[in-house]
């Protein structure tokens, strides 16, 4: 049950957006700095965002070489072009809007290791570069096959190594931390264990069916609502392309001495590791079962673990001991199309999702671009 002051105080806002993940937390900071007389208010059901904004493995990345390839045979250039740009405006936003001790960002590059069965020419090399070059102002990929025995791969199943020099990683933990604080900062409340059951209009108002825990419920006023769930939008809005793509993740303890720092990718970006404090965090893979990697069920998949354990032991540290600390998963969102939903879906509501696993890298663009399209 609730008091006359929390529905007082907590019933009515001009905008309520469901889902407390990069972007609905940079949503509601691109509206707050818009316009700071707006009364906001984020729905968030889990104790932290249930989707892959603190699950994830922290990676700030635009896209490898291969899979950036890959777009362009699926997308075309310009518009696979256009997606890498968005990703790289959407982390100066945010780089910007905290600064970068408070994501913990490390400009470390990294690169991507090639199987014998693979091949990158130089000339597909030299064309990302110059296609790349008006974004980064630098080259971007080069063949560098001697850091293979530099960072301790596994040359015996190696090809090949495409260096990347403009790749960063971030502390998931705590860049979500001091964005968490910042967007409070703006006078946005959050609200946490609520959980929304149904949004619909209720007479040029749109109406939000709450449940509160422990057993509360009650009915939310906003002028505008906008829905950012990512994976999860499907259940308000079943029409939209949008699939769950589950993602698994382990950490090992600190490892003396480790090789490499930066972030990698292999098998098209499929799979990525990184290092952390001399530990490596290692995720990927549901390119081995789409069919039971494509759920919002969040939940470890023992084959894909296990895939990971291989992996790391005989391909990232072949010539090292060490121990796992810990295993989970997150969930991302895809579709057909890479490129982001951000969409007016009904009057007064909005959607903002689909980031195809760049969320970190795109999430403060997509919150901009959204709140340009609510104030209108």
């Amino acid at each position: 049950m609730l008091s006359f002051w929390e529905i007082n105080t907590f019933g009515r806002y001009d905008v309520a957006i469901v889902g407390s993940g990069i972007t609905g937390l940079s949503l509601a900071c691109s509206l707050k700095e818009k316009n700071q007389n707006l009364k906001i208010v984020i729905l968030e059901r889990g104790t932290f965002p249930t989707g892959a904004s603190t699950k994830n493995a922290g990676f700030a990345c635009f896209g490898s070489a291969c899979e950036i390839l890959s777009d362009i045979k699926l997308m075309g250039e310009e518009q696979a072009l256009a997606l890498v740009e968005k990703r790289v405006k959407g982390l100066q936003m945010l780089r910007a809007r905290l600064g970068d001790d408070k994501l913990g960002y490390l400009a470390q590059g990294g690169g991507e290791l090639l199987f014998k069965n693979e091949n990158v020419e130089a000339d597909q090399i030299a064309y990302l570069n110059k296609l790349l070059y008006n974004i980064h102002q630098q080259e971007v990929f080069k063949v560098d096959n001697s850091k293979i025995d530099t960072y301790g791969f596994n040359k015996n199943i190696l090809s090949g190594f495409i260096n990347n020099s403009c790749e960063g990683q971030i502390d998931t933990g705590l860049a979500m931390h001091n964005l968490w604080q910042y967007t409070l900062s703006l006078g946005v409340d959050i609200l946490n264990g609520a959980d929304v059951q149904d949004i619909y209009d209720n007479n040029d108002e749109i109406n939000i069916a709450v449940n509160l825990q422990p057993n509360n419920s009650y009915i939310l006023k906003a002028s505008k609502v906008a829905v950012c769930t990512n994976a999860f939008t499907g259940m308000f809005f079943p029409d939209l392309d949008i699939a769950p793509g589950r993602g698994q993740i382990l950490v090992t303890k600190p490892i003396p001495d480790l090789k490499f720092k930066g972030i990698f990718h292999f098998d098209d970006g499929y799979f990525y590791f990184r290092d952390y404090y001399n530990r490596v965090i290692f995720g990927g893979g549901r390119n081995i079962d789409f069919e039971k990697e494509t759920t919002t069920d969040i939940a470890i998949n023992e084959d894909i673990q296990q895939r990971l354990s291989y992996y790391l032991k005989e391909l990232i540290l072949p010539h090292e001991s060490f121990e796992i600390d810990h295993r989970w998963a997150g969930i991302m969102a895809f579709g057909k199309d890479k490129t982001p939903i951000i969409k007016q879906v009904d009057k007064n509501i909005y959607a903002a999702c689909r980031l195809n696993g760049m969320g970190i890298a795109i999430g403060s663009l997509i919150g901009e671009e959204l709140a340009g399209m609510m104030l209108e």
